[in-house]
C-alpha cells in the first residue's frame, strides 16, 4: 500500500498559499460571472442583444435556408445528442450515480455538495425563466421540442453547474495538477458544448446560452467557496496534497 507523501515545512507553507489561491479564485471566478449576468440580463431586457443574436443564430444557418441547421444531417443527429447531456433526465441520472458513488466511498460531505449544488441549480433555472419569462426564438424552426421560458437558458446553467461542480470534486481528490486540469477542462468542454447546441437547434438565443453558463458557474463556484470554507473548519474531507505530474 503507498504512502501519502509527508510534506516539509516549506512545502506545507507552500500548499497553505495554494489553498489561499484557490479560495481566492473561487469567490473571483463567482462574483465575475454573475456580474456578467445581470450584465447580460439587463442587455437583453432593454433589447440590446437582439442584433447579435440574431446574427450569431443565422450564422449556424444554411444562407440559402435559414430553417435547416449547416452541416450534413448527421451533424444535425449530433447536436440532439449533445444537447441530451444538458438535460433533465440525463443529469439526474448523472447526479444519482455520482452521489450513490461518493456515498458508497464514503465521501458524505462531498455527496451533499454535489447534491445542494444540482438541486440548487435547478430551482435557480425554474425561478430565474419566471422570473424574466422572454419567449422562444421565432428566427428559425426548433430542432426538438420546448416546454419553458428561454431566458437563461435551463440546459446551458444546470450543464454548467452540474459538470463544473463534478470537476471541481474530481479534481480536489486527485492530487497530480495534469488531472486536476484534465477534469476541469473536461467539464468546461461539455457545458461549453451543450451551450452552443441549444443555439445550433434554434431554441436559444446565444444570450440565453451565455446567461445561463454565467450563473451556472456563479453557482458551482459559490457552492466550491462554501466547499472550501467548510473543509478549513474539518467538516469536509480534506484535499490530497498537490503532486507535481513527474511523482511516482
Amino acid at each position: 500500500m503507498p504512502l501519502l507523501p509527508v510534506l516539509s515545512p516549506s512545502g506545507r507553507l507552500i500548499d497553505l498559499a495554494r489553498r489561499e489561491i484557490v479560495l481566492l479564485a473561487a469567490v473571483l471566478i463567482a462574483a465575475a460571472t454573475l456580474l456578467l449576468f445581470l450584465e447580460v440580463a439587463e442587455s437583453v431586457q432593454e433589447g440590446e442583444t437582439h442584433a447579435i443574436d440574431r446574427a450569431l443564430m443565422l450564422a449556424l444557418r444554411d444562407p440559402a435556408d435559414p430553417a435547416v441547421p449547416l452541416g450534413p444531417s448527421w451533424l444535425h443527429e449530433v447536436g440532439r445528442d449533445i444537447t441530451a447531456l444538458g438535460g433533465n433526465a440525463v443529469l439526474t441520472l448523472v447526479t444519482a450515480g455520482s452521489t450513490l458513488y461518493l456515498l458508497l466511498v464514503r465521501k458524505r460531505a462531498a455527496a451533499v455538495l454535489l447534491l445542494v449544488s444540482v438541486l440548487g441549480g435547478m430551482l435557480l433555472s425554474t425561478t430565474l425563466k419566471l422570473g424574466f419569462d422572454r419567449p422562444r426564438p421565432d428566427l428559425v424552426p426548433h430542432g426538438m421540442e420546448v416546454f419553458t421560458a428561454s431566458f437563461p437558458s435551463g440546459h446551458a446553467l444546470l450543464s454548467a453547474v452540474t459538470y463544473l461542480t463534478l470537476g471541481t470534486l474530481l479534481a480536489r481528490l486527485q492530487p497530480r495538477r495534469r488531472l486536476k486540469a484534465f477534469f476541469l477542462g473536461v467539464a468546461v468542454l461539455i457545458a461549453g458544448m451543450v451551450g452552443v447546441s441549444r443555439v445550433y437547434l434554434g431554441v436559444h438565443w446565444p444570450s440565453d446560452v451565455l446567461a445561463g453558463w454565467c450563473i451556472g458557474a456563479a453557482w458551482a463556484m459559490l457552492c466550491w467557496t462554501v466547499a472550501l470554507l467548510l473543509q478549513r473548519r474539518g467538516t469536509v474531507e480534506p484535499t490530497p496534497a498537490t503532486l507535481p505530474d513527474d511523482s511516482p
